[in-house]
């Protein structure tokens, strides 16, 4: 157990290290001053979801069959040795790589930002030439004096860069804010669509019955299938009525997300409010094990929707968040993208629990273990509706909102 559990953590520590870093190396491959290369780093966002995805669909639906049917151990193997001949590709490739220097004092911002508090911390002492007993100390002084202040107008100009850099990520503030209940309707993909989904008829032919978790291979499935179309149809078809390299602006795309995402929650509350009915006209209102006559097909709507919906927001994301911070910060950015879906899960739980208790103290809660007595619909409207909410506020900043303007960087190769 204590191996398991510590591989466990290694696996989360590898990719808070990893997810950040490799999509901002990966695009730095690309020059932006360069127009064509600039077209093709917006494509390599969508061809990195595709690519992510890609494995997804396929540990859903093979790699689940292997662990159930013939063993764990090769069910693990298996990724092992993929990731091994990753490992070994990306190291082939180090001296082909591009890498961005802005100048050979660049240190992170975390670094930066510790020294400027230190500063600041610190109390400067001036020894005054009036103070001075003889001339040679006088001179002394006036020596240290000198240095004070070159040294302060270098720790000035190194702050006024500092507020720059921190003003740059702030900006972006907003932005993440108003994604954060996209992140909450996100979440809901691999957990109540899943616990909902058990309780369908899940028999295809007569004796296949698919596993609940294997629907959410549907939204990993949309992408893959989509993610080209959008590139390789959609974006040129825009791309020539908006005159914008990527066809639409990266806030444009978010927003359409938002939109499907949207669409999606009202999708799987009027699917459950159908399973509801069909399942007390059915009289299994206390028969929670016996399977609902209701089709599982039912559900693959929200599931497709929200496949399209991270082609729109999730790329739109990633592609914001490396774009439009300082050149430095790009990994830090990222990140930013990254922690809207861990503040969201965080949020999403935090409902969750405050909905349980407060409908368990008025009768039956919305999320009981015997689902034809909960609500799960009314859950999915609110959602939808913080959702509705959401995308007006998100709208509005959108609108507001200037695109930082990127200054050609130089390269080493």
């Amino acid at each position: 157990m204590a191996a398991f559990y510590t591989s466990l953590y290694l696996v989360a520590l590898a990719q808070g290290g990893h997810k950040p870093c490799v999509q901002a190396f990966g695009a730095d491959q690309f020059d932006a001053s360069h127009p064509r290369e600039a077209v093709s780093r917006s494509s390599f966002f969508n061809w990195w979801y595709f690519g992510i995805c890609a494995g997804t669909a396929v540990t859903l639906v093979f790699l689940s069959y292997i662990q159930d049917n013939i063993g764990w151990g090769l069910g693990f193997g298996i990724p092992c040795v993929v990731m091994a001949c990753a490992l070994a590709v990306f190291l082939l490739g180090t001296r082909t790589y591009r890498y961005y220097v802005s100048d050979g004092k660049q240190r992170s911002l975390f670094a930066r930002t510790g020294e400027a508090f230190a500063t600041w911390r610190t109390k400067r002492r001036k020894l005054s030439p009036l103070a001075a007993s003889d001339s040679h100390e006088a001179h002394r002084a006036a020596t240290s004096v000198a240095q004070v202040d070159e040294e302060e107008q270098g720790v000035v100009i190194s702050n006024a860069d500092l507020i720059e850099e921190v003003k740059g990520v702030l900006r972006l503030f907003p932005i993440w804010a108003t994604c954060l209940i996209y992140a909450v309707a996100f979440s809901q993909s691999s957990t109540f669509f899943t616990k909902q989904a058990a309780t369908l008829d899940r028999h295809v032919g007569k004796r296949v019955q698919v596993p609940p978790a294997a629907l959410q291979s549907f939204i990993s499935i949309t992408i893959v299938l989509f993610m080209p179309i959008y590139d390789r149809a959609i974006v040129p078809l825009a791309r020539r009525c908006t005159g914008v390299s990527s066809g639409i602006t990266m806030l444009q795309r978010i927003g359409v997300g938002m939109v499907l995402s949207l669409v999606s929650m009202v999708v799987a509350a009027l699917v459950e409010t159908r399973r509801l009915r069909i399942a007390a006209d059915a009289g299994l209102a206390d028969l929670p094990k016996v399977p609902v006559p209701m089709s599982l097909w039912w559900m693959v709507p929200q599931y497709v929707l929200f496949g399209a919906a991270d082609v729109f927001t999730m790329v739109g994301l990633q592609e914001f968040f490396y774009d439009q911070v300082p050149d430095k910060l790009r990994s830090i950015g990222l990140a930013l993208y990254l922690s809207i879906f861990g503040i969201g899960s965080f949020i999403s739980s935090g409902l969750v629990s405050g909905i349980d208790k407060w409908t368990s103290e008025r009768g039956q809660s919305w999320f009981s273990n015997n689902l034809n007595r909960g609500h799960l619909d009314y859950f999915y409207w609110l959602i939808a509706a913080l959702s509705a909410l959401e995308l007006v506020v998100y709208v509005f900043f959108a609108v507001t909102f200037k695109y930082k303007k990127k200054a050609a960087s130089a390269t080493v190769g």
